[in-house]
């Protein structure tokens, strides 16, 4: 959900080398993007590429709005790899506050230290290193690579997918887990010129997140409505296997959410009797408490104490 600053771009008759079969889509696209995107904090000048990477740890399973608040104190109060890496892992988990999945702040600390002991301090350029820090994995290395330093990468989200299922396969929805064959369509996709490629990574991004949305689709704001082979096809409705729904009340997320959030106010180690008050069932609730410790979130401490962790 990031881009670049904005660079020129050429019109395909300008740029023969673009990829074969995503000519047709880049410029209509790119050109919406330069027009409609979103000014977000992360794809200003000033985030830089630590800003870049603080806003793909959380923008993970989460909406921009929600993300808005917490990424703005993040930096506020952690501006470099170094400052965040200085911090217990625990703060990390305090700061992430209700963003859920917090698994990620533990993960963006470890990445914080990696980058202050093997990188002087400074988000590495090159993606096989990148890729190479804790946390990352290879859809936010090639984020970062593409959006904070302009380098030509596939960036696979759930936004472009389901702009290329739809534009260029003709099916409504991608598959659950993303597929060999939709790696080598995005790179199939990718336009030859460095920077054009990192534009196009973000404005198909973007135009997943604001028009082709996963419902109530907004075709006649689309730029390449006229070319989406979905809607040529007359929108036939998804033949393949369910969606998978995501389900919260009553689960051992939202259990251990409440666990969480009592810890992350607590600033001294927290008695067992104040955690069991959060939840009535009380399998769930030790169940719940289990993963939080077998994850590295909270640390026991003798005499029934619960934090989160300093190490």
């Amino acid at each position: 959900m990031t881009a670049p600053t904005k660079p020129p771009h050429s019109n395909p008759s300008d740029t023969p080398s673009e990829s074969p079969g995503g000519e047709h889509l880049h410029t209509p696209v790119i050109d919406w993007f330069d027009e409609h995107a979103r000014d977000l904090p992360w794809r200003r000048p000033e985030a830089g590429p630590w800003g870049v990477m603080v806003s793909e740890f959380m923008l993970q399973q989460t909406p921009v709005s929600r993300v808005l608040p917490v990424y703005e104190q993040w930096l506020a109060r952690w501006p470099r790899p170094a400052d965040l890496a200085g911090e217990a892992p625990g703060e990390a988990v305090r700061a992430w506050g209700r963003l859920g999945y917090p698994r990620r702040a533990l993960r963006l600390h470890g990445a914080a230290v990696a980058i202050t002991e093997r990188h002087g301090g400074d988000v590495p350029t090159d993606h096989s290193q990148l890729l190479a820090l804790p946390g990352i994995g290879e859809y936010t290395a090639a984020a970062v690579a593409s959006f904070a330093y302009g380098q030509r990468h596939a960036v696979l989200d759930t936004n472009v997918r389901r702009v290329f299922a739809r534009a260029v396969t003709g099916v409504q929805y991608p598959p659950n887990a993303t597929t060999a064959a939709e790696r080598k369509l995005a790179r199939a996709l990718l336009p030859e010129e460095e920077r054009t490629a990192a534009r196009w990574a973000a404005a198909s991004m973007e135009l997943g997140a604001l028009v082709c949305t996963a419902r109530n689709e907004s075709c006649h704001h689309c730029p390449i409505a006229a070319q989406c082979a979905w809607r040529l096809a007359g929108k036939p409705e998804h033949d393949g296997p369910p969606r998978r729904g995501q389900t919260y009340a009553g689960t051992d997320r939202q259990v251990r959410g409440k666990l969480l959030a009592v810890l992350r106010e607590a600033h001294a180690p927290v008695p067992q009797t104040a955690l069991d008050r959060v939840w009535h069932e009380p399998v769930q609730r030790a169940r719940a408490l289990d993963g939080l410790v077998a994850d590295g979130l909270v640390e026991p401490l003798s005499g029934g104490l619960y934090r989160l962790p300093l190490t």
